[in-house]
């Protein structure tokens, strides 16, 4: 098959949805399909071989631009393409920007509009990029906050379009109104110009029908897979220090206060080994505060250099900081459709310990990988943290069977074969 795969890029940050993506592309690629990964917005930044186009449709920059100043929406492409390339946008995206709310609200439903937004320009340059392009088999787009490319595209193209729907939610809800409200009605607007919809996890696909009303006969889930190449689970310790070890984006719908509460919690129990707390993920400028927020809380319970943040690893720095924990938490405070980082985790036998919410249900369901928590109870994720490191027959056999589970369930070939499946059908019924 020929495949048009989008990916919306996040600039200097490593992102689930973009690595999910740029995994899947590679594993398609491996398989013989012609799969030309294309990025929106910004290159893209993987840890793993990133096989994405140089070229970026919707160049942030443009797209800055065309909504805040009419000029920009009338310029002639020579003039774009000073700005569109990837060489400015990758310097343009070393200086993170704090965005004004308003702003994000209006470009939002802009670029749901499609065609009728102030980023039309930028549609018709894709279109005319691609007309050139022997005809694609599908066209998948990153998720529905860029759905209103579907109709411009299918009538120009005239392929089926795949929609994927990997955590609009947490986005959308973050929105002000009115353009929150009006984001939404725009997407279910544009729901029938989606041949079908691919969930992440079964959690997801439950949820999207009723958020955005896509009739769930048309929604296939794709579980998330990854690639396992280097990943090892290495023996349970049995002997104090132990390390809790948190891997996931630093921000408060991730949930590293919870964590920070429930250490504190654990710490002042009698009888506890000798633990440390040990934090790795992407910060932005505007969540720097947040965690010397978390920083501060285990000074004052009496912390003080127990707790350590190590940055932003590459991949090879990320397995070996995970082979280095004992047990693995990040007890998102918002139901996680994903959950990529729990799966990192299991693959290097680290028992888990997550909410009951979202996605990690099934996760550890399907793996036996670990246990779960009511959401926002730092005294029962205590309890549980405390329960692994007491018992390390019982961790020891939940590392085990997360590791195991993720052979069996959610390596990246497992995700390309149910993607490939999707995208086969898709292709023969339209």
């Amino acid at each position: 098959m020929k495949l048009l795969y989008l990916t919306a890029g996040a600039a200097e940050m490593y992102c689930g949805s973009c690595l999910r993506d740029n995994a899947l592309a590679a594993a398609l690629m491996a398989r013989g399909h012609d799969v030309m990964l294309m990025p929106i917005y910004t290159p893209t930044t993987t840890d793993e071989a990133n096989v994405s186009q140089s070229r970026v449709f919707f160049g942030g920059i443009s797209v800055y631009l065309e909504q805040n100043v009419p000029l920009f929406r009338h310029t002639p492409a020579f003039l774009d393409r000073l700005w569109d390339s990837s060489a400015v946008l990758k310097l343009a995206s070393k200086h993170q920007i704090r965005v004004d709310p308003t702003f994000l609200g209006e470009m939002t439903v802009s670029m749901l509009k499609g065609s009728d937004g102030y980023q039309r320009k930028e549609v018709d340059k894709m279109i005319h990029s691609l007309k050139h392009e022997s005809r694609f088999d599908v066209v998948s787009l990153p998720f529905a906050l860029l759905i209103g490319l579907a109709k411009p595209l299918k009538d120009a193209l005239g392929c089926p379009i795949v929609c994927t729907l990997q955590g609009e939610d947490l986005f959308l809800d973050q929105l002000h109104e009115p353009w929150k409200s009006e984001s939404r009605e725009l997407i279910r607007r544009a729901v029938p110009h989606v041949d079908h919809f691919i969930a992440v996890s079964e959690y997801y696909a439950r949820f999207m029908a009723q958020y955005v009303g896509i009739p769930s006969e048309r929604i296939s889930v794709v579980p998330l897979g990854i690639n396992v190449g280097g990943h090892e689970a290495r023996p349970v310790r049995t002997s104090p220090p132990y390390t809790i070890g948190y891997f996931a984006r630093i921000a408060p719908e991730k949930g590293l206060h919870v964590l920070c509460d429930a250490y504190h919690r654990l710490c002042h129990r009698p009888g506890v080994p000798e633990t440390r707390l040990v934090a790795a993920g992407y910060l932005l400028d505007e969540h720097k505060e947040y965690l010397a927020g978390c920083q501060r809380r285990l000074r004052d319970w009496g912390l003080d250099g127990h707790f350590t943040y190590v940055g932003a690893p590459d991949r090879q720095g990320k397995i070996a900081l995970l082979q280095s924990f004992d047990v693995f938490s990040v007890p998102t405070t918002y139901a996680d459709p994903k959950g990529m980082f729990l799966l990192e985790a299991m693959a290097n036998g680290l028992p888990v310990v997550q909410p009951r919410h979202g996605a990690f249900p099934e996760l550890i369901g399907r793996t036996g990988g670990g246990l779960m928590v009511p959401p926002e109870e730092p005294e029962s994720l205590a309890d549980a943290l405390h329960s692994l490191l007491r018992d390390r027959a019982h961790a020891a056999k939940l590392g085990a069977a997360g590791a195991a589970g993720v052979q069996a369930h959610h390596t990246v070939d497992h995700m390309a074969t149910a993607a490939e499946r999707v995208y086969s059908e898709v292709a023969q019924s339209c």
